[in-house]
C-alpha cells in the first residue's frame, strides 16, 4: 500500500525562484506491469535514479492501477504524476486500462496545472488517450540508445543543446507514430513529446532505468530478436548496449526544473482544443 502523506494539500505546483530547487516535491509513480515479478526491482529502480537527483524530503509513492483496482493517486496531493512503463500492450482495451484513461482525461479536466510525466508506456497511453497513433515498432529497441533532439528540444533540455541528443535506456516493441495535436516534438522519431499547456511530457526512453534493472529483462532478447544466451556475440552486443553510459541523471534533472515551471498561457484556440478532452 502507498505510504501515509501529511494532511497538507497542494494548490498548484511548487515555489520557483532562488531557493526552489531545494523545495522537496511529491511525486506519485503508476507502476502498469500486470502481475509482474520485476514490480520490486522497477520501484527500487526509480528509488535509486530519483534519490541521486531529487531534493532532500521528496516523497515516492506508488501506486498499482493494474494490479489493485481504482489505485490511482489524488491529483491535489502530488506536484507529479509519472505514469510508467507496463508489460501490456497499450492499445489494448482491458478495464484497468480505461481506468487509467480516465484518471489522465479527469487530471487534466479537474487540475489543468497538475503536470504529468509518461515513460514509455505512459508515453504510448498517453499519446493514445489525447489523439495519436501507436503501432508496432519495425525494429524493437532494447539498451541504451541515442535520442536526437529537435531544435525545440534543444532549448528545452539545456545540458543536452550543444551535442543536440542524450542517451536513454530503451525498452520497446511499440512506438508512437503520430503526436497528439497540440503536442510539440522534442525528439525526433516522436520520442519525447510535451503538450501546448506545458504539463504533460512524455518519452519513449526509460530515465528510471539503470543496468541493474535493463538486465532484469534482456530475456525478451528471444521473443524479439530471435537470440539468447547460447548466441554468445549477439549476447555480448546486447550486454554492452544495457552497460553503456547514458544521461537519466540529467533527463531527471530537467524533467524536476520543468514540473516548477508555470503552465504554458494558450490563445483562445488552444484553449477550445482542450476543452474538448
Amino acid at each position: 500500500m502507498p505510504s501515509p502523506l501529511p494532511s497538507a494539500a497542494f494548490e498548484g505546483a511548487p515555489e520557483s525562484g532562488p531557493g526552489a530547487a531545494a523545495q522537496p516535491l511529491r511525486i506519485a509513480i503508476l507502476l502498469n506491469s500486470y502481475r509482474s515479478r520485476f514490480l520490486p526491482a522497477i520501484r527500487n529502480s526509480y528509488e535509486r535514479t530519483l534519490g541521486g537527483v531529487c531534493p532532500a524530503g521528496t516523497e515516492s509513492v506508488f501506486f498499482e492501477p493494474a494490479n489493485r483496482q481504482g489505485d490511482f493517486p489524488d491529483p491535489a496531493r502530488f506536484d507529479l504524476i509519472v505514469v510508467g512503463g507496463s508489460n501490456v500492450n497499450p492499445r489494448k482495451s482491458h478495464p484497468w486500462i480505461l481506468e487509467v484513461h480516465e484518471f489522465l482525461r479527469g487530471v487534466v479536466r479537474r487540475w489543468p496545472q497538475r503536470k504529468i510525466l509518461g515513460i514509455c508506456w505512459g508515453h504510448q497511453t498517453i499519446c493514445r488517450v489525447f489523439g495519436g497513433v501507436v503501432v508496432d515498432a519495425a525494429v524493437p529497441e532494447m539498451g541504451v540508445a541515442t535520442v536526437g533532439l529537435t531544435e525545440q528540444g534543444r532549448q528545452f533540455f539545456h545540458e543536452a543543446a550543444v551535442p543536440g541528443c542524450f542517451k536513454l535506456h530503451q525498452h520497446h516493441r511499440r512506438e508512437v507514430a503520430a503526436a497528439p495535436p497540440g503536442f510539440a516534438h522534442l525528439a525526433r522519431g516522436n520520442q519525447c513529446l510535451l503538450n501546448a499547456s506545458n504539463t504533460i511530457l512524455t518519452f519513449q526512453g526509460h530515465p528510471e532505468k539503470d543496468a541493474e534493472t535493463a538486465r532484469l529483462r534482456m530475456h525478451d532478447s528471444m521473443r524479439w530478436f530471435g537470440f539468447d544466451a547460447v548466441d554468445e556475440k549477439a549476447w555480448a552486443r546486447l550486454e554492452q548496449m544495457i552497460e553503456m553510459e547514458h544521461d537519466g541523471d540529467m533527463v531527471w534533472r530537467r524533467i524536476l526544473d520543468w514540473v516548477r515551471e508555470p503552465p504554458a498561457v494558450l490563445d483562445v484556440s488552444e484553449v477550445e482544443k482542450s476543452s474538448k478532452i
